[in-house]
């Protein structure tokens, strides 16, 4: 399943809702410092609910890091600033999926680093600010799962 990167993620209850969404798809989910709370956080907690012991979170000091830990993926990254659209892309099981801090995005040398593959997007109405951070990363990475046929789905809700 793919990699989700959050770059600089300042919300709790947005990471804890990432935490929960790989703990039920089977995403990876990369954190990359720094974080604008810590893990002892209750928003995080009650967000994650006791999905944190069953979802693959790591810690990256860094982006050059956290890049590091996926040599050979495609880095996908999620910006209003592209024409591409998010459905458009044949999504592999070792891709990552990259997104900005909540307030700002990506900022532009993230952007713009050598490693990004192509920068994709989900599409809104016009003249809206953003769509809320933990509902992005689910809507991209239930579109790259739906393409792998929900690969070690079970039954059940």
């Amino acid at each position: 399943m793919v990699h989700v990167f959050l770059h600089e993620p300042v919300i709790a209850g947005n990471t804890g809702n990432a935490i929960r969404l790989a703990a039920v798809t089977g995403a990876r989910l990369h954190l990359i410092e720094p974080l604008g709370f810590d893990f002892e956080d209750a928003k995080l907690r009650r967000a994650g609910l006791d999905y944190h012991d069953l979802a693959d979170v790591k810690i990256h000091p860094d982006l050059e890091n956290a890049l590091a830990a996926v040599p050979t993926s495609r880095i996908f990254a999620f910006t209003a600033h592209t024409d591409v659209t998010f459905e458009a892309v044949e999504y592999r099981s070792d891709d990552v999926l990259l997104f900005g801090t909540e307030p700002t995005g990506l900022p532009e040398e993230v952007l713009e680093h050598p490693r990004i593959t192509s920068r994709i997007r989900i599409p809104m109405l016009p003249a809206r600010r953003s769509l809320n951070l933990s509902n992005a990363v689910s809507i991209a990475v239930y579109e790259a799962w739906r393409q792998q046929g929900f690969d070690g789905a079970g039954v059940g809700a």
